[in-house]
């Protein structure tokens, strides 16, 4: 098998792996970085978001191969303490419900406002529908999104953590 580097949260990473190995096994297994989540295995409920490049892409059905070079982030890496503002948004609109989606939901919730810093409901809708929360929680999610983009904007420097650019 050949050797895999990987640049995961600003740290490097060097393992033996299939290279059409799911990147999200990586992150699970040879990182040892939990917070990524297998859902259903094939892109379709978000649970694996993570960012590469600083876009979001779902894990569990991309290659670890192609993730090579690219700088990865998780939910590990988008804040030291768990205090960027959106998961700040989180906490303040009691979002989680049984929680196992939220990893994801703030991978993308995040890459919406980097690239959109005061979305309307629609463009959270349209960014979000990729994501899949079974607990139904879509509410919440649109209100903290919202939450975030105004703490972002009182906070600019907080907005972009230890990895999102």
């Amino acid at each position: 098998m050949p050797s895999i580097n990987l640049s995961i949260n600003n740290k490097q990473y060097s393992f033996d792996a299939d290279p059409q190995m799911p990147l999200l096994w990586a992150i699970r297994d040879f990182a040892g970085l939990k917070g990524t989540k297998f859902g259903c295995g094939i892109s379709q409920c978000g649970a694996c978001t993570v960012h590469l490049d600083g876009k979001p892409i779902r894990s569990c059905s991309f290659p670890v191969s192609a993730a090579a070079g690219h700088k990865i982030t998780t939910i590990e890496g988008i804040s030291a303490n768990g205090d960027h503002p959106v998961q700040q948004a989180w906490i303040d609109m009691q979002v989680p419900q049984c929680g196992y989606c939220q990893s994801g939901q703030i991978m993308s919730a995040v890459a919406l406002l980097v690239n959109n810093p005061k979305p309307t409901d629609e463009a959270i809708n349209t960014a979000m529908q990729v994501n899949i929360c079974r607990c139904g929680t879509y509410q919440r999610i649109r209100k903290a999104i919202h939450r975030a983009a105004d703490i972002m904007a009182a906070e600019p420097k907080k907005a972009f953590g230890a990895t999102i650019k």
